[in-house]
């Protein structure tokens, strides 16, 4: 049996949590769940850019606010990127 590595479990799981390198006061990691085509029209509806819908997409994908996406550190946001788009293949 072969060994699987953490992209090969992210592409086929429901959710991934993501442990954050620069924790917020009350939040040290965030739960991803997979993303669905409604969730991806539902940010595409959002008035703004493209940054502010994807911050819209993350919060919703996370189950929290879109403040506190907004006070991640980029590193821990560049995390969140990854592991969407690892959802994506």
């Amino acid at each position: 049996m072969a060994a699987t590595t953490q992209e090969e479990d992210t592409q086929t799981t429901d959710s991934v949590e993501i442990p954050l390198k620069y924790p917020l006061k009350s939040v040290s990691s965030l739960t991803m769940r997979r993303v669905k085509v409604r969730d991806s029209l539902a940010a595409r509806k959002i008035k703004g850019d493209d940054a502010e819908q994807e911050i819209f997409l993350f919060a919703n994908l996370c189950e929290v606010t879109t403040k506190q996406i907004e006070a991640l550190d980029m590193a821990d946001y560049k995390t969140l990127q990854d592991t969407y788009s690892g959802f994506l293949s």
